[in-house]
C-alpha cells in the first residue's frame, strides 16, 4: 500500500467517499452546465428568464441528487436495477394515459413545479437493467440465442412505447444505448450483423409503405427524411429550420459574432433555439473555437468514464459506466450531426446544454451512477 492511500485510508468512512469522487469529472460536469447558462441567457435576449434560471434551479437539484447517488454503494444500485426498469415502463404507460401534450406529442407528466419526461428515465434506468443482468447471467451464456433474446425484449419494449408518444429520436437512443451494452457484455457480432442486415430491410420496407394503409411512419416523420436529403426543396417552409441553423453555423466563421451577438438567435430565425439547436447559437457566437472546445469537454467526459470502467473489476459497474457513457455520447452526436445536417431532425437536445428538467436531472443522477461505481470499487487494502 502507498503512502497516499494510507493516508486515504486512514480518515473516517464519510470522507474518504469524498476524497474517492472523481473531481475532475465533477468539474467538466460543472462546466458544461455553465456553458448551458450562457447560452440560455444569451437567447433569452440577455435574460434570466424564462430559460438560464429555471435551468440554474434544476442543476441544483441535480447535483443534490448526483451526489446523493454517489455516496450510496454500488451493489444498491446493482439491487434496484430492476424495480427501476419497470418504475420507467409504468411511467412510459402512464404517459400515454394521463400525459401532457406538446407539439404534437405525449411525452410529459406534469408534476407541478416541472414536467416529467419517462423516456429520460428509461434511458438510464435500461442501462442498469441490462447492467444486472449480465452481471448475474453466466458469461458463457452471454452469446445463446435464448439469452440473448431476454436482452433483446427489455430493449424492445420501451422503444416501441417510446415511439408511441411519437419520439423516434429517444427511441433511437434506447437501441443504441442498449446495444452498447450488449456489446460491451461480450454477445456475439453474428447477432450484431443480423441485426444490421435487418435495419437495412426495415428502413426499405418502411420507405415503400409511404403513402399506403400501412404506413410505418406518421407523415411528419417521412417529412423529416425528406428534408434531410434536400432541405432546399421546401427552405421557407419543412426545411426552414435545419436552413436557418446551417445559416447560424456558417456565420460564427472560426471566432464568432460575439457573445450575445447572435443575429439569428436574437431575431427568432433559429427554432427551438433554447432546445434542439442551442448549438448553433453557440457556433453562431463563438464559431468554430467555441464549438469544437464544446465538444472537446463532451469528449473528456466519456475519456473519463471509459477509464473508470476499465479500472474496476467489477461486471456490473464497468458496464454501467459504458451504457451511461454510450447514452450520453449519442446524446449529443446525434444533436450536434441534426442540426448540421447529417442526420434527420429527431428532437434530440443538446446533454447539459439545452433546457429541460428532466434531461438534466436524469442526466447528473446517471453520472451519479459512474462517481459511486468509482468510489466503492474494490481498493488495495
Amino acid at each position: 500500500m502507498s503512502y497516499l492511500e494510507y493516508t486515504v485510508k486512514s480518515v473516517p468512512t464519510g470522507l474518504r467517499k469524498v476524497l474517492y469522487v472523481n473531481w475532475a469529472l465533477v468539474i467538466l460536469l460543472f462546466t458544461v452546465c455553465a456553458v448551458g447558462f450562457l447560452m440560455l441567457y444569451s437567447v433569452a435576449g440577455g435574460s434570466m428568464e424564462p430559460w438560464a434560471e429555471p435551468q440554474m434551479e434544476r442543476f441544483a437539484m441535480g447535483i443534490v441528487v448526483m451526489f446523493a447517488v454517489a455516496f450510496t454503494p454500488i451493489w444498491f444500485w446493482r439491487n434496484m436495477a430492476g424495480a427501476a426498469y419497470l418504475v420507467g415502463l409504468a411511467l412510459l404507460v402512464l404517459v400515454m394515459l394521463v400525459g401532457s401534450v406538446g407539439m404534437g406529442a405525449q411525452r410529459w407528466i406534469n408534476l407541478g413545479f416541472m414536467r416529467l419526461q419517462p423516456s429520460e428515465v428509461m434511458k438510464i434506468a435500461l442501462v442498469m437493467m441490462l447492467a444486472a443482468y449480465y452481471d448475474w447471467l453466466d458469461p458463457k451464456k452471454v452469446s445463446r440465442p435464448f439469452w440473448v433474446l431476454i436482452p433483446v425484449v427489455l430493449i424492445i419494449v420501451p422503444t416501441v412505447l417510446v415511439l408511441k408518444q411519437p419520439d423516434l429520436g429517444t427511441a433511437i437512443l434506447l437501441l443504441l444505448g442498449g446495444a452498447v451494452v450488449m456489446f460491451c457484455a461480450g454477445v456475439s457480432l453474428w447477432y450484431f450483423g443480423g441485426v444490421a442486415a435487418l435495419g437495412a430491410g426495415l428502413v426499405t420496407l418502411v420507405m415503400m409503405s409511404r403513402g399506403k394503409s400501412w404506413q410505418l411512419l406518421k407523415d411528419y416523420q417521412f417529412k423529416r427524411i425528406d428534408i434531410f436529403l434536400d432541405p432546399g426543396s421546401d427552405p421557407l417552409g419543412a426545411g426552414y429550420h435545419i436552413m436557418q441553423a446551417k445559416i447560424a453555423l456558417g456565420s460564427g466563421g472560426w471566432a464568432g459574432r460575439g457573445y450575445l451577438q447572435g443575429t439569428q438567435s436574437r431575431l427568432n430565425f433559429l427554432p427551438e433555439k433554447q432546445t434542439d439547436f442551442i448549438f448553433t447559437t453557440l457556433g453562431e457566437e463563438f464559431g468554430f473555437v467555441g464549438a469544437i472546445s464544446l465538444l472537446v469537454l463532451y469528449v473528456l467526459i466519456i475519456a473519463f468514464c471509459i477509464s473508470a470502467a476499465m479500472q474496476t473489476k467489477d461486471r456490473f459497474s464497468a458496464l454501467l459506466i459504458l451504457g451511461v457513457a454510450a447514452t450520453f455520447f449519442f446524446y449529443f452526436a446525434v444533436n450536434m450531426a441534426m442540426v448540421m445536417g447529417l442526420a434527420p431532425v429527431v428532437g434530440v437536445p443538446l446533454p447539459l446544454v439545452s433546457y429541460g428538467g428532466s434531461a438534466m436531472l436524469v442526466l447528473l443522477g446517471a453520472f451519479g451512477l459512474v462517481q459511486s461505481a468509482h468510489i466503492h470499487k474494490p481498493r488495495g487494502r
